[in-house]
C-alpha cells in the first residue's frame, strides 16, 4: 500500500472506503483524479476485486484516458475494466441489447452533422419555411425531450396542442421514424435507449448490476436526469456507488446538468458516507479565501471551505477602468510588466464571461506584439458572422470583389446552390466581367429559380444602393442598412436558438468596433475602416502549442489552471449576466462560475471592471458586479469597491437613451437592434424648405425632394444629393422644443 502514502488523510479515507455509497466532495484543485485512481488501485490490489466488476464513468474521452493511464501507472497495464464516458458505456450496452428495442446490432450513430442533414430533409418534406423552422430549432427541442424521457406523443401531451407544438411533434415523430428506418441512433439516444433497455428487460439490467459491483462517477454535479437514472439503476443492487464532484463547480445547468443530483445524493442513498477534499494544491491562500467569500453566499450548496498549506501570496488586484479599451490596455500592460525570463506567455490567461468580450483584448495584445490564442472559440474577427458582414461591407466598397461575393451569395439562404454558383462563375469568366456584374444582368437572373432570382435581385439592389451612397453615409449607417436590408439579422433571429443568439450578440458587438473608430475619426470613410479592420483581422492564428496568452470563456476554463489569471467585465448585467435575474437559481449558477474562474489562478488573480462600457454598439455607465461587492475587501488591493456607487448622469447613457435600471446588456441588445432597423428602414419624407440634420454633414435645408433624391444645402456651403430612404436625415428640432 505504499502508493497510498502520497495521499492526504481525507484522500486516503476516501480511497479506503469501498463498501456502500460514498460522496466525495472534491473542491477545486483538491486532487480528485488522484483520489479516484488510488481508490481503483486499492480495490484491485488490496481488496482483490476483479477489474471486470468495476465501472468508472467520466464526461470526456480525455478524462477517461487520463484516469486509465494513471491506474495503469499504479498497478500495471492490461486492466480489464470499463473506464469510459457515459456515451461509450451506453454504446457498449446497446451493441449487445439494441435488438430489444427493434434495432440491429450494427446500428450506426449519427453525429450532429448527420442529425442536421436528416432534419433538413424532414423540414423540406413538411414544406416548412426553413428560415423559421430550422433544423437546429427542432433538434434542440428533441434533445431536451430525450433528456427528459419524452417521446413524441408524451411531448405533445406535456406541452399542449397549439399549432407550433403540433409542428414540432410531427418533425420529432418523422425524425424518430427516419432514425429507426436507417437503423441509427443519435448521441441522446445512446443514453436514453440504454435506460430503456434496463427498464424493459429485467434480465439485461440484472446482468450489468451483477457485473458492476463497484461504480465510480466523475464530475457528478454535471449529470443530467437521464445519466442520473442510468447510474442509479446500475447501482441499485450492490449500492457500492462512489460519486465525485463539487456542487460549487456546477456551471452547466443551461445544457441540462442538474445540481440536485449531487445535493440530494444522501437522500437517494440514506447510508452514504461523505468525505470532503478541502485541501487545495493549486492556489495561494488569499485567492482561495477571496473565492470562498463569494461562493459562501450561495444557499444551495454543501458546506465546505478550501484551504492550502501554501503562503498567503499577494492580494487580489482590482482595477476599475474608464472603459473597455482602458480595461484591455491595463491587462496587456500588466502581462508586459509581469512577463519575466522564467515565465512563458502561456502562463497568462484572460477568462471572460462572453465571447464578445475577446475583441478588445485581442486588439490590445496585438498592439504590444504579445502572442495570444483563443481557446473554446474563434478569434473575434474569425467568427463566421463577423466575416460575413465584413464581406458585405467589402462588396459595398468594391462590388467587383468576387471572393467576398462568393462568401455571402447564399448567406442568408437564397436558394442558390453550389451548381448554380459554378454556372454563374463560368458565365462571368466567359464574359470577362465580375460575378456581381453578371448578377446585375436581368436576363441571367430571370433564368434561375423563383427563390434564387428574388434573393439575388434583393441582394444586388442593397449592395448597389449603399455602394453609390457610401460617401454620404457614416460607416455605422452602412452597417445598419446591410444588416437589415440583406435579411441577415432576421434570418438569425428566426433560428431562435442559443447559437444564433450568440451570433447576434457578436454582430451587435461589431457596432462597438465601428463606434470606436467613428469616435476617433468623425470623417471616417468605409475604405479607411475596411483597411484598419483588415490589418487586425489578418493576424495569423496561434497554434495551441505556441507560447501565447490564453483567451477563453470561464465555462471553457473549467478543469484548467494558470499561474496568472485575469477576470474582466465584473459588472452587473455582464457578470453576473442579465439572464441570472430571470430565474430563481440563476444568480447562484453565475456565482459558481465566478468561483470556477477565480480558482483557476495559482499565483496571481486580477479582477477588472469598466466604469463605462460600449457593448453591442451602445455605451452605458455600469455598476460594479455584485460579486465584487461580496468579496472580502481585506483580500483586495487596488481600486476601491463601492457598495453604492453614485456617478453623475448614471441614469442616462451617452447617446441620451434614458436608463433608470442598472446596466443590462440584454436591454442594450434589444435597443441597438431596434435602432439598426429604424435607421435602415427610415421612411421619413421631406419637403422643400425643411430644416434637417445629417450625422456626417451637420445642419442644412432641403432644396429639392422627390421619391428618390433629396438635395440639401448644408451650412458649410456644400450641396449634396442624397438617396431618399437611405440617407440618415432627420428633422432639426430646436433645443427649446426637444
Amino acid at each position: 500500500m505504499d502508493y497510498l502514502d502520497n495521499l492526504n488523510p481525507q484522500q486516503r479515507e476516501a480511497a479506503l472506503y469501498t463498501e456502500g455509497p460514498l460522496l466525495i466532495l472534491a473542491g477545486a484543485g483538491s486532487g480528485k483524479t488522484s483520489t479516484m485512481t488510488h481508490r481503483i488501485a486499492y480495490l484491485i490490489e488490496e481488496k482483490g476485486v476483479n477489474p471486470y466488476h468495476i465501472l468508472a464513468v467520466t464526461f470526456t474521452n480525455k478524462a477517461a484516458q487520463e484516469m486509465r493511464d494513471r491506474v495503469e501507472s499504479l498497478i500495471g497495464s492490461g486492466v480489464n475494466m470499463w473506464i469510459l464516458t457515459f456515451h461509450s458505456a451506453c454504446l457498449r450496452v446497446l451493441r449487445k441489447h439494441a435488438q430489444l428495442l427493434g434495432y440491429k446490432k450494427d446500428f450506426v450513430v449519427y453525429d450532429p452533422t448527420d442529425q442536421k442533414a436528416a432534419m433538413k430533409n424532414i423540414v423540406k418534406e413538411m414544406n416548412l419555411d426553413d428560415k423559421r423552422y430550422t433544423p437546429a430549432y427542432f433538434l434542440s427541442i428533441i434533445s431536451d425531450c430525450k433528456e427528459k424521457e419524452l417521446d413524441p406523443k408524451q411531448y405533445l401531451a406535456t406541452y399542449g396542442e397549439d399549432p407550433k407544438t403540433k409542428i414540432v411533434y410531427q418533425a420529432y415523430r418523422s425524425y424518430e421514424t427516419l432514425l429507426k428506418k436507417n437503423n441509427a441512433m443519435d448521441f441522446d439516444d445512446l443514453l436514453l435507449n440504454a435506460v430503456r433497455v434496463f427498464k424493459q428487460d429485467e434480465a439485461a439490467l440484472l446482468e450489468y448490476q451483477n457485473r458492476f459491483q463497484y461504480i465510480m462517477v466523475d464530475e457528478y454535479q454535471d449529470t443530467n436526469f437521464i445519466q442520473y437514472t442510468f447510474i442509479k439503476m446500475l447501482a441499485e443492487k450492490h449500492k457500492n456507488l462512489c460519486v465525485v464532484g463539487d456542487d460549487d463547480q456546477c456551471i452547466y445547468q443551461w445544457r441540462g446538468a442538474d445540481i440536485r443530483n449531487i445535493l440530494e445524493f444522501e437522500k437517494d442513498f440514506p447510508n452514504a458516507k461523505v468525505v470532503k477534499l478541502e485541501q487545495n494544491y493549486r492556489s495561494t491562500a488569499n485567492i482561495l479565501a477571496a473565492a470562498h467569500s463569494v461562493i459562501e453566499k450561495n444557499r444551495g450548496r454543501k458546506e465546505k471551505k478550501l484551504w492550502t498549506s501554501k503562503a498567503d501570496g499577494q492580494k487580489i488586484a482590482y482595477y476599475r477602468a474608464d472603459d473597455e479599451r482602458d480595461e484591455a490596455h491595463y491587462v496587456a500592460q500588466q502581462i508586459d510588466h509581469l512577463k519575466r525570463k522564467d515565465l512563458r506567455y502561456s502562463d497568462f490567461a484572460i477568462l471572460y464571461r462572453t465571447n464578445a468580450q475577446s475583441r478588445t483584448f485581442e486588439e490590445a495584445l496585438s498592439r504590444r506584439d504579445i502572442p495570444y490564442r483563443v481557446l473554446g472559440g474563434l478569434r473575434y474577427y474569425d467568427r463566421k458572422e463577423v466575416k460575413d458582414i465584413v464581406s458585405y461591407m467589402r462588396l459595398v466598397q468594391n462590388p467587383d470583389d468576387d471572393l467576398a461575393l462568393l462568401r455571402i451569395i447564399n448567406e442568408p439562404k437564397r436558394g442558390i446552390g453550389a451548381r448554380t454558383v459554378d454556372k454563374l462563375q463560368a458565365l462571368a469568366r466567359v464574359r470577362g466581367e465580375s460575378l456581381f456584374d453578371t448578377l446585375m444582368d436581368e436576363e441571367v437572373v430571370s433564368g434561375l429559380s423563383a427563390k434564387a432570382s428574388a434573393g439575388i435581385r434583393s441582394m444586388v439592389e442593397v449592395i448597389q444602393q449603399y455602394s453609390k451612397e457610401q460617401s454620404n453615409l457614416r460607416v455605422s449607417d452602412i452597417y445598419d442598412g446591410l444588416l437589415v436590408g440583406t435579411g441577415y439579422l432576421k434570418a438569425l433571429e428566426e433560428q431562435n436558438n442559443l447559437e444564433a443568439e450568440s451570433r447576434i450578440e457578436n454582430l451587435m458587438e461589431f457596432k462597438s468596433v465601428i463606434y470606436d473608430y467613428e469616435k476617433d475619426d468623425e470623417q471616417l470613410s468605409l475604405p479607411d475602416f475596411m483597411e484598419r479592420i483588415a490589418l487586425l483581422a489578418e493576424v495569423d492564428n496561434h497554434d495551441e502549442s505556441e507560447n501565447a496568452v490564453v483567451l477563453m470563456t470561464m465555462h471553457s476554463a473549467k478543469g484548467l489552471e494558470f499561474p496568472f489569471v485575469f477576470l474582466p467585465g465584473l459588472e452587473d448585467g455582464l457578470f453576473p449576466g442579465w439572464r441570472a435575474f430571470e430565474k430563481e437559481d440563476g444568480l447562484e449558477e453565475e456565482r459558481r462560475l465566478c468561483y470556477v474562474g477565480m480558482t483557476r489562478a495559482r499565483e496571481r488573480l486580477f479582477l477588472t471592471s469598466a466604469s463605462m462600457r460600449t457593448l453591442y454598439g451602445k455605451t452605458d455607465y455600469t455598476r460594479e458586479s455584485q460579486f465584487l461587492r461580496e468579496m472580502d475587501k481585506h483580500l483586495i488591493d487596488g481600486d476601491a469597491i463601492f457598495e453604492k456607487k453614485k456617478e453623475a448622469r448614471n441614469s442616462r447613457s451617452l447617446d441620451g437613451y434614458s436608463r433608470e435600471t442598472p446596466f443590462n446588456p440584454f436591454d442594450q441588445l434589444k435597443y441597438v437592434k431596434q435602432q439598426v432597423r429604424q435607421r435602415a428602414a427610415s421612411g421619413e419624407t421631406f419637403q422643400v424648405g425643411d430644416d434637417v440634420t445629417h450625422p456626417k454633414f451637420g445642419r442644412g435645408t432641403v432644396l429639392k425632394a422627390s421619391d428618390k433624391i433629396i438635395e440639401v444645402s448644408f451650412r458649410d456651403g456644400s450641396v449634396k444629393k442624397l438617396a431618399a430612404g437611405i440617407a440618415p436625415l432627420t428633422r432639426y428640432i430646436p433645443k427649446n422644443e426637444r
